[in-house]
């Protein structure tokens, strides 16, 4: 297993989710959830290897049963956006076995979770082809459990009281001991117009005046149970990600795996290779029906890119090492280097191209979003502004000039909604949706936004590196004596034609029929001006002549769409 990965969400009511719903996918199960008298039956979904509720030592015995479990929790939770549970989804090492797997997710959930007072749902999908993607859905409870095996408070009531002029908040329990130290509660009084907090002492001094509520003053949100708040934190996240890497690694050693997992981001680590995007259900499938996923693609592109970004790094160390004064090393050295340069220039320029691309694309499908709209509201006001002329055309009786120019107004309204009709349909033609799609047509400009961002990442942390390579490259070519210059670019002129030939097959291994010499061109001419050197005169056979494979003959792809 070389990568790591563990998501954590939250199963909210106010995001139009349900606990239930979520323990019946993660089990593959039937469950029934009383709250909104829904089933929810996912008895027919494939992969689940294992399933197991996992409880504190103080907990209801028949809480073992998920469906009493989570009925539980939903009936503690009242109100219309409470949050049910932590869903944590796991990656599991494919090389381990089953049971392995069942011991490490045990030791998570007992060290992270019902150490804690947490319930937990744990269940194993290892879906077609087995080893594939075995990974774990784990559902915590979100309310701790106390010693008697009744759920904690998330919040406490604090009061805000007064002693003096100093205000401090106080729980029911803590106020017992602070009302002994002159600390008073505050009520809402009104005297003459006016009305304001106060103690019932400063109360007493004011002539005429009246408590109008029986409620204390308090903060607005209580106070957060302590272990509540750190169960929410980042730092919780953190802890989680860090206890799952020491067991994936313990785990692995044990087997005597040398692969070791880092619970760290690419750039707290100090890579500069690109982490791949979410695929997602969707993607996958679309690829299991033969349908080319922008999203796999661009993945496939990313682990191709960084293998390249690897092997030439390697290069690039082991001729750092060997440069001393050798005029050879010197010219490889900056070779290499130049390699590198052009190598992430000629992944620069596809990045902006495919920036354009979605930007353009984007644009266009947002401005017929924005005219869609535009013209909806305008039918909606025409439609009630008809509605209304009608009524009044009805009570008009023997006006019969009011309600002919009545009726004028009202055919050309008719006009006016049969014209808006008319463009809204061919707006939603163009859309190649009708009214109830244009949700997900907006869903999928903000998908746009989210992909651009990505790639905005990834030009980012590419010129960074292209950057450190030509640091390197100035700093060798400084360092040259000047009377070596002219043989160390003579070496080079000798070796260029060569290295370029490998580059051109190693970009065409990765980008196929999308591999373009005049991108590859462009980026050979933008790193000589980046360095400030001259242009090396072609040879007299074109690099495709040089390449000892011939390139293959690959059927074309349908146009893709843009998808989720």
């Amino acid at each position: 297993m070389n990568y790591f990965h563990l998501e954590a969400k939250v199963v909210s009511r106010g995001a139009g989710r349900s606990v239930i719903a979520a323990a019946a996918y993660a089990s593959c199960s039937r469950l029934y959830n009383d709250y909104d008298g829904l089933t929810h039956d996912y008895t027919r979904k494939q992969g689940c290897l294992y399933s197991e509720v996992f409880l504190p030592q103080y907990a209801p015995e028949e809480w073992k049963d998920r469906q009493v479990l989570w009925e539980a929790v939903e009936s503690v939770e009242k109100t219309k956006d409470s949050r049910l549970a932590r869903e944590i989804v796991v990656a599991l090492p494919s090389e381990l076995s089953l049971d392995d797997w069942k011991g490490m997710l045990e030791r998570f959930i007992r060290e992270q979770g019902t150490a804690l007072g947490m319930c937990a749902d744990v269940n194993i999908h290892d879906p077609y082809p087995p080893g594939h993607n075995p990974h774990s859905h784990i559902l915590f409870t979100m309310r701790p459990l106390d010693e008697h095996g009744k759920w904690q408070a998330k919040t406490q009531k604090e009061y805000l009281c007064k002693r003096g002029s100093e205000e401090r908040g106080f729980t029911a329990d803590e106020f017992k001991t602070a009302k002994t130290q002159g600390w008073e509660k505050q009520y809402m009084y009104q005297f003459g117009a006016k009305k304001e907090y106060l103690t019932t002492s400063e109360a007493e001094k004011i002539k005429d005046c009246v408590r109008t509520s029986k409620t204390p003053k308090s903060t607005r949100y209580g106070r957060q149970n302590p272990l509540t708040e750190l169960w929410n934190s980042e730092e919780q996240i953190f802890a989680w990600r860090k206890s799952w890497e020491m067991i994936i690694n313990e785990e692995q050693e044990r087997h005597g795996i040398a692969d070791r997992v880092d619970c760290r981001s690419h750039a707290a680590r100090g890579l500069t290779e690109q982490p791949t995007v979410h695929e997602g259900y969707h993607a996958r499938k679309l690829e299991s029906r033969g349908i080319v996923s922008d999203r796999c693609e661009l993945n496939r592109q990313i682990r191709e890119d960084n293998k390249l970004l690897r092997e030439l790094k390697k290069q690039v160390q082991k001729l750092m090492k060997a440069v001393k004064e050798s005029i050879p090393a010197l010219a490889s050295a900056l070779e290499g280097l130049r390699d590198h340069m052009v190598l992430i220039q000629y992944q620069l320029i596809v990045n902006t191209s495919q920036q354009e691309a979605v930007t353009s694309q984007k644009e266009i499908l947002s401005g017929i979003l924005a005219e869609y709209k535009k013209v909806k509201a305008e039918l909606k006001t025409k439609t009630v502004e008809k509605k209304e002329l009608i009524a009044k055309q009805k009570n008009c009786g023997i006006h019969f000039i009011r309600a002919s120019k009545l009726g004028e107004q009202i055919a050309a309204l008719t006009e006016d909604l049969e014209e808006l009709k008319f463009r809204k349909s061919q707006l939603l033609s163009r859309l190649n949706c009708q009214d109830s799609g244009i949700a997900s047509q907006d869903k999928k400009v903000k998908e746009m936004d989210t992909f651009l961002g990505k790639l905005e990442q990834q030009h980012i942390t590419l010129s960074e590196q292209k950057e450190k390579d030509k640091q390197k490259f100035l700093e060798i070519r400084n360092g040259i004596a000047p009377e070596n210059q002219d043989a160390v670019m003579a070496e080079r002129e000798a070796i260029r034609p060569e290295g370029k030939v490998g580059l051109v097959q190693k970009l065409y291994a990765v980008y196929k029929d999308k591999y373009r010499s005049e991108i590859f061109n462009e980026a050979n001419r933008q790193i000589d001006s980046d360095l400030q050197e001259k242009l090396i005169q072609k040879q007299k056979r074109s690099i495709k002549e040089q390449l000892k494979a011939p390139r293959q003959e690959i059927p074309q792809k349908k146009k893709k769409e843009y998808e989720r």
